[in-house]
């Protein structure tokens, strides 16, 4: 059956709406028609961002300010989306780190993995068996090509979107014939618009601007293959480059190559 059209009961899930693709999915699935329930940290950029999706489109948009780091929470949200009729989820909530994983704060590489993998898991797992049980729905998995190769400086982070890009395949192998579209996004560099140079990042600095995506239109391209049930899409020159040399080059040659780039990340952040 596929991605189910918009009622007035069911929602669209997305986690990290407070920026970046989160909030340009948001954005596009109301423009679509879908109610939205939008989760992130930071309660007061979802108000508004909610207020925004029912003026403009008339939407239904819920706030849920969690921090998807914490089990508990995480718990709770899973709980209440069991119970809820949801379309679509989108897993859009991350973060990473740069540098040698043993100069690190350990709880915060904890706090990585439990946001981009846990919660990531937990949620997937709350709302898979009702999409199962009636024979449509779809989960988009922001994983990334960072995911399809070991990367020095960036270990923490390109182990958790290994887990993203793998478990998104997988279970898309074990639902395709249920009627339930599982999608993966492996983006490279994305950005809503070109900073300023004295607010300019250090990946901003390091990476060229041809090499940007824009958020907006990421979000799209995401729903639009999400709807069509295609396996990955990887948008940029940069994201397609690494998981050719991801999927077909010697990891042994890999690595040093892309860790030198990413150490100077942690060395400039």
């Amino acid at each position: 059956m596929g991605i189910p059209a918009p009622t007035e009961s069911a929602r669209a899930v997305v986690t990290g709406a407070s920026s970046g693709i989160g909030m340009e999915l948001a954005r596009a699935l109301a423009a679509r028609g879908y109610s939205v329930i939008l989760v992130a940290r930071r309660g007061d950029i979802l108000e508004e961002l909610a207020a925004e999706l029912r003026t403009g489109h008339g939407v239904v948009a819920e706030v849920r300010a969690v921090d998807l780091s914490d089990p508990g929470a995480v718990e709770v949200l899973s709980a209440e989306l069991a119970g809820r009729d949801i379309s679509i989820l989108c897993n859009n909530a991350g973060i990473a780190t740069f540098g040698p994983v043993h100069d690190l704060d350990p709880e915060y590489e904890r706090a990585q993995v439990r946001l981009n993998v846990n919660a990531v898991h937990d949620l997937t797992l709350a709302v898979l068996p009702q999409m199962v049980a009636r024979g449509s729905g779809g989960i988009l998995m922001v994983g990334s090509a960072a995911g399809n190769m070991p990367i020095p400086h960036n270990a923490t982070y390109a182990a958790t979107k290994a887990f993203v890009n793998t478990f998104s395949e997988s279970v898309r192998g074990e639902v395709s014939s249920r009627g339930v579209h599982i999608t993966l996004l492996a983006p490279g560099p994305v950005r809503t618009e070109t900073p300023a140079p004295e607010e300019a990042s250090v990946v901003d600095r390091l990476v060229p601007d041809f090499l940007w995506h824009s958020s907006d239109k990421v979000a799209e391209m995401s729903l639009d293959a999400l709807a069509h049930n295609k396996m990955r899409v990887v948008p940029g020159t940069l994201s397609k480059a690494m998981s050719v040399a991801g999927g077909y080059s010697p990891r042994a040659v890999v690595a040093p190559i892309v860790g030198t780039f990413y150490r100077k990340l942690g060395d400039d952040g």
